[in-house]
């Protein structure tokens, strides 16, 4: 069996090297026996253990582990110089990239994170009671949680989002550095998360610096109508309006946020200590935006 596949090495080669982005799971390893096995001219196909092993000993298939503290690891392989992104995508095949993702792959600062993020959204829910000012201050008093799911491999950090159910809303495909297809959050809904989470994006002002980035390449009628399906409870639209006019929008875009109304004090950020008041947005906002 080892005789049959040193002869099929070219071969096999030639399939990893089309697998876009070169990140594999033991599943697709074993898909790609069964389905080329024959042409490899494998007369009888060894075991995928076999299969891996001799991959990982005679081609130089890299042994990928993702390793978190609290989770354990989880092992992937990998061809030539692979694809960080899709190595993170494996971890949810069902989610996408979002927040700091969407932000660097659009092209919004000259960041070079290191952090990846992937959404995979939650069943849907019932909605939420109604807002009242009590309630609405009593949870931006506090810190905003964040995802615990942190698996770390080749220099990256990949975090796991659980999301809001949406239907992949506002989710397009856009090419990598590899030029590999990766689903990620379009520019709308990229400025909207990073507002509603912006520990997502590196902190808030990294956020500001992405609304000027987006600056001249995103519809406000985009975004007001993103937002009006993601159907939050709180108004984010007072934030997103008010990043828009303090990034340099045009008034007329950053006026259809604020014509949603100020029913609200709102918040741009959680557990702020002496915030000041911006009265256009009723919006508490803290030193140094």
């Amino acid at each position: 069996m080892a005789g049959n596949l040193e002869r099929a090495k070219s071969g096999i080669s030639k399939q990893l090297g089309r697998q876009p982005g070169g990140v594999f799971t033991e599943r697709i390893l074993a898909n790609l026996l069964a389905e080329h096995g024959q042409e490899w001219g494998l007369a009888k196909s060894p075991s995928t253990r076999a299969f891996i092993k001799f991959l990982v000993e005679k081609l130089d298939l890299k042994v990928v582990e993702l390793r978190t503290e609290q989770y354990g690891r989880v092992v992937r392989y990998a061809w030539g110089d692979y694809s960080p992104y899709l190595m993170a995508l494996s971890l949810k095949p069902h989610g996408y990239l979002s927040h700091g993702t969407g932000v660097f792959l659009h092209g919004l600062n000259d960041q070079l994170p290191k952090t990846i993020y992937v959404n995979q959204e939650q069943s849907a829910k019932p909605p939420g009671s109604g807002l009242t000012q009590e309630r609405l201050s009593l949870a931006f008093s506090r810190r905003q949680r964040t995802s615990r799911y942190i698996y770390a491999f080749g220099g990256y950090r990949a975090v796991l989002l659980s999301g809001k159910q949406t239907g992949a809303l506002g989710v397009e495909k856009l090419r990598g550095p590899q030029r590999e297809e990766l689903p990620v959050t379009g520019l709308a809904r990229t400025l909207i998360d990073i507002v509603v989470r912006p520990a997502y994006a590196g902190g808030i002002l990294q956020v500001l610096e992405a609304y000027r980035g987006a600056k001249g390449r995103v519809d406000a009628g985009d975004i007001v109508r993103t937002l009006d399906q993601l159907h939050y409870v709180y108004p984010y639209h007072q934030a997103i309006g008010f990043m828009m006019e303090h990034s340099g929008f045009p008034e007329k875009d950053w006026r259809k946020l604020l014509a949603l109304g100020t029913q609200f004090d709102f918040y741009l950020l959680h557990g702020m200590k002496s915030p000041k008041l911006n009265k256009r947005w009723r919006l508490f906002i803290p030193d140094g935006v």
